[in-house]
């Protein structure tokens, strides 16, 4: 590798061609980092600063020399920045044409020394030759022709950018643009393929302007150690499809996620998302097969997360059902449903069931919702649910899994859901039009498009209500307002909502699009009523609430079934309670019997497991390890130390010390009266195991 400062400009005029590998990632950049560079630009050209950095530019030659012959030098790093200044010297050469503001600076000078090779034909005549989609949008600007069919959104928008920036510009600022775009200085870095491991070189560069994401940083790994022909071969045979079946900003926006969940559905761990390239890695050499074989994999899997998260799905019925999971939020499930798609795709899962798996999945999160269960456990509930599933009997065993979780992971049942609907506050719910539309459309045919309604309080929010709404509700009026205003039994749709306003029941009942003229199933009950009170309201809750059962079903199965996928207790091991030398000692037996007691309290689904040197008890994995010692029992804590709050400080970091247990936190217990205090410590690391991660 050698590396050169160079001025910008002149280093472009001398190199005969750029040309961008297909493994590249598109043009990314946006208005803010083409804001960013255009003010640097500006701020220097007016000033006395000689020269100003924007980065580096990595490339690939067969020598150790510089642009010393006509050939395309392959970018591996820099392509942004060489982009979007090609299309800030474009928009220049126009808005000058013939007059050459400053020396060197004309339209024709601006095009033949930065732009093109003017005595070349083909593609040899562009100085810069994107890949992709890139490519002919990019050529179509240089020529000044229409932009192809299927364009680049981003080069026209930052191309239309940069037009409106240089069109308000008067002389003297036009200058100070060229005088800017003159002191633009890089670092010059070319690379020996035979010598230098450019995948290495590229990861470790820290580059300005738009860092890669991880999506970015894995195709490079997956295409750029291979030979040019078979770089070629494995982009267009599959990253190339997963680019078009993303779309140009879904590809931008998503494409991250769905290797997150990916990686998930692979190895049952979740990556942290800033994580994903290095667990790919890591995954890829675990897994020791070739690139194609993956590629394909990965191929398969997106084409898969695009009809459940993109709504590209072609079913109706599935379609319809992923849907509903989407607006309700539940990014959290695609591991699972991944898994599920595939094996729906190779017929081990029949369409009926899948959808009504998802139809549960859906019920499952929207009832923990209802009942203000924390969700910060479902990532990893759903990471892991596939380990459950017997795949000779699919359905079943989902049902049965969903019926067997207990206390944090609970499925709610109807008694549990029911009881909380009718007093929930709706109205605030995170997507309010969700619950209203699936309850509008249960069982329809004619699907009614609620964005085209707005939600109405049938006792209005408003705290001054009128005398008939005072009257109609007694003496209790506030208190009544106050508690069920945001509930189901007072919410409805309508298309009429500036009309209603505040109006009494009956004025709304009666009008013009009032409800005995609606064509909506939630307001068939209201056009029978001759008042509107805390009766009539909870008997509303009542009946929507019976409804939503069958809208968000739970997951029945007979007990005897369930009974049968119930965990088994697993065959004693060569250890016991009484393998222990210090549990045999009265004290020590008596103060392990107790905090034993109440650790397997906190949880019922925690485990008890005894090891050779200490006990165990785990959710997925361990919680809290106990090693008997004289007189007192030494506890490992399975939590990084720096996220324990330990007021009493009475914990020690041992995460570069070697001990029998798992976690950071080492503590000892040798009093009944510890206990409780203990026990909050044990608390914040079942907390932190339910824990989202999603950072």
């Amino acid at each position: 590798m050698k590396a050169t400062e160079a001025n910008l400009l002149e280093f472009i005029k001398k190199s005969s061609q750029f040309s961008i590998p297909i493994y590249q990632r598109l043009y990314s950049w946006t208005e803010n980092e083409c804001e960013r560079l255009w003010n640097d630009i500006m701020t220097t050209g007016k000033s006395e600063i000689p020269s100003h950095f924007i980065g580096s530019i990595m490339y690939i030659e067969k020598g150790m020399y510089h642009i010393s012959e006509p050939e395309p030098l392959l970018v591996i790093d820099g392509q942004q920045r060489l982009t979007t200044v090609s299309l800030l010297l474009e928009v220049l050469a126009r808005k000058l044409g013939n007059n050459e503001i400053i020396n060197g600076f004309s339209g024709r000078k601006i095009r033949e020394y930065y732009l093109i090779n003017a005595l070349e034909k083909g593609e040899r005549k562009y100085k810069l030759l994107l890949s992709q989609n890139d490519r002919s949008t990019y050529i179509s600007i240089i020529e000044q022709k229409e932009y192809p069919k299927e364009y680049s959104l981003r080069l026209k928008n930052i191309f239309e950018y940069f037009t409106g920036k240089v069109d308000t510009l008067s002389e003297s600022e036009i200058k100070n643009l060229c005088y800017g775009l003159l002191k633009l200085f890089i670092v010059d870095i070319s690379l020996n393929r035979e010598n230098d491991n450019p995948q290495l070189i590229f990861e470790s560069m820290n580059s300005t302007g738009k860092d890669l994401s991880q999506a970015d940083l894995i195709r490079n790994f997956m295409l750029m150690r291979l030979n040019i022909e078979m770089q070629e071969k494995l982009y267009e045979a599959y990253w190339r499809p997963m680019e078009v079946e993303f779309g140009q900003e879904a590809y931008t926006s998503y494409f991250d996620s769905f290797m997150r969940h990916y990686l998930t559905m692979r190895t049952g761990s979740i990556p942290n998302i800033s994580e994903v390239y290095e667990e790919f890695k890591k995954y890829f050499y675990n897994q020791k097969v070739n690139n194609e074989t993956e590629l394909k994999e990965l191929k398969k899997y997106a084409i898969y997360f695009c009809a459940m998260a993109l709504d590209k799905e072609e079913d109706k019925k599935l379609k319809e059902a992923f849907s509903d999971l989407r607006d309700l939020k539940v990014d959290v499930s695609y591991p699972l449903l991944l898994e599920l798609y595939n094996d729906y795709k190779i017929n081990i899962l029949s369409k009926d069931d899948f959808i009504e798996i998802i139809r549960l999945i859906e019920s499952y999160v929207f009832r923990r919702a209802v009942c203000g269960i924390p969700t910060n456990s479902l990532n990893k509930t759903f990471a892991s649910f596939s380990k459950s599933i017997k795949k000779e009997k699919y359905l079943e065993s989902v049902k049965a899994y969903f019926n067997l979780m207990t206390s944090y992971r609970r499925f709610p049942n109807d008694e549990e859901f029911v009881t909380e609907l009718k007093y929930k506050d709706l109205y605030n719910f995170r997507n309010r039009t969700y619950w209203l539309r699936r309850l509008e459309n249960y069982d329809r045919k004619e699907r009614v498009n609620v964005s085209e309604y707005t939600i109405e309080h049938i006792l209005p929010q408003n705290t001054n209500l009128n005398q008939d709404w005072v009257q109609a509700l007694g003496p209790d009026w506030q208190k009544i307002q106050q508690k069920y205003v945001h509930t189901i039994g007072n919410l409805t749709l309508t298309g009429y909502n500036a009309e209603y306003s505040d109006k009494f029941f009956t004025d709304k009942r009666d009008m013009k699009g009032g409800f005995k003229e609606s064509p909506l199933k939630l307001n068939r009950g209201l056009a029978n009523l001759d008042t509107w009170n805390e009766e009539k309201i909870l008997q509303r809750a009542e009946s929507l609430s019976k409804e939503a059962l069958n809208v968000w079903k739970y997951p029945s199965l007979d007990q005897n079934i369930i009974e049968q996928y119930r965990k088994k207790e697993k065959p004693s091991t060569e250890y016991s309670i009484d393998s222990y030398e210090y549990l045999n000692e009265t004290k020590t037996r008596n103060l392990f019997e107790k905090l034993r007691r109440e650790v397997l309290s906190l949880d019922p689904e925690i485990n008890e497991e005894y090891l050779k040197h200490y006990i165990a008890y785990k959710f997925e994995t361990n919680i809290v390890d106990v090693v008997p010692q004289k007189d007192k029992l030494k506890l490992y804590i399975n939590i990084r130390f720096g996220e324990l709050h330990d007021p009493k400080g009475l914990c020690r970091n041992v995460s570069q010390t070697g001990h029998w247990g798992n976690g950071d936190v080492e503590l000892f217990l040798s009093s009944v009266d510890e206990i409780d205090y203990v026990i909050s410590l044990v608390r914040q690391a079942i907390e932190k195991q339910f824990g989202n991660e999603e950072s």
